[in-house]
């Protein structure tokens, strides 16, 4: 079932969310102020929030702007509660981004009700990886679609990892699992600091994601994701590996050899200088190109900067 976080500073009103949703098998994270609600969104990544309108430290209202200006949590879909009427109230929220209303007093039944439609949506627009939380094959597809289409400029980045097989075989999947949620982490710090509010942050499956943001943001985020990379994920090592700087693991065909510690290659492609016509003729040349970052010893990334 679903992760949801609740925000609402009436304690009555905050305990008949977290009751009822519980009751439908929903985990919920429950807090009397905006501020943690967005900070607890920020770190869980929920797949719903449910804010009140008024509320200390920030109101409903600024949780919801600061939470579609942020790439990780822009797609996840926000109910507001409020006791206040008025059309102009319901209208100021689902201009900012949010999903649904609800006006106190509300019928538990409905909340429930409401929270199973909105999360179904969800689900099915957004294909979501469920290891990370972000944007899955169908809705990256669907994007660059998108934009091949509208003819805007645009920059595709193609990161992905090396030597996280051997790391994986030796840590175990558990371990492996934590290198790629901190990889997302750290691509989402990226986006978020070098990148635009509608960049799009995607996870095409294993230690592959995708970026698609603007021409001129594409190198900064990917010098931001190798910083981060190179200087935390050597942390999750053991002192002997990390001091030696590699591990002893068995390749694909079974052989035991020394892998060097993981690092991270990105390929870019944009339209700048070339057009694309269709997602597959992208998808073949940024592996291309993610492919001769790849062949560099280190944390790197290459661009294409080819016509043709």
């Amino acid at each position: 079932m679903a992760k949801i976080v609740s925000a609402d500073d009436d304690l009555e009103i905050s305990e008949l969310i977290k009751i009822t949703l519980e009751k439908e098998g929903h985990t919920v994270s429950s807090f009397n102020n905006g501020l943690d609600a967005y900070e607890s969104a920020l770190k869980e990544i929920p797949d719903l929030i449910i804010l009140d309108v008024m509320m200390p430290k920030m109101n409903g209202y600024e949780v919801v702007e600061l939470l579609k200006e942020t790439p990780a949590t822009r797609l996840i879909p926000v109910i507001m509660l409020t006791s206040q009427s008025q059309i102009k109230d319901k209208i100021t929220g689902l201009k900012l981004g949010a999903d649904d209303y609800l006006t106190k007093p509300f019928d538990p039944y409905e909340l429930a009700a409401r929270v199973d439609g909105i999360l179904n949506r969800y689900h099915e627009t957004r294909a979501v990886n469920p290891l990370t939380g972000l944007p899955g094959n169908v809705s990256i597809e669907k994007e660059i679609t998108k934009r091949i289409s509208s003819g805007e400029r645009f920059a595709v980045l193609w990161i992905d990892l090396d030597n996280f097989k051997s790391f994986n075989d030796n840590y175990g999947f558990e371990k492996g699992d934590i290198i790629i949620k901190e990889t997302a982490n750290f691509i989402i710090d990226a986006v978020k600091n070098h990148g635009t509010v509608l960049d799009m942050i995607g996870h095409l499956g294993g230690d592959d994601f995708i970026v698609v943001t603007t021409p001129e943001c594409a190198e900064n985020i990917c010098l931001h994701v190798i910083e981060l990379f190179d200087k935390k994920i050597s942390l999750y090592y053991s002192d002997e590996d990390r001091s030696r700087g590699y591990i002893i693991s068995k390749d694909r065909l079974g052989k035991v050899q020394a892998f060097p510690l993981m690092s991270v290659s990105i390929g870019i492609v944009s339209n700048e200088i070339r057009n694309f016509t269709h997602y597959a003729q992208l998808a073949e040349l940024a592996a291309e190109v993610k492919a001769v970052a790849k062949e560099i010893p280190k944390s790197s990334y290459f661009k294409d900067r080819r016509k043709s």
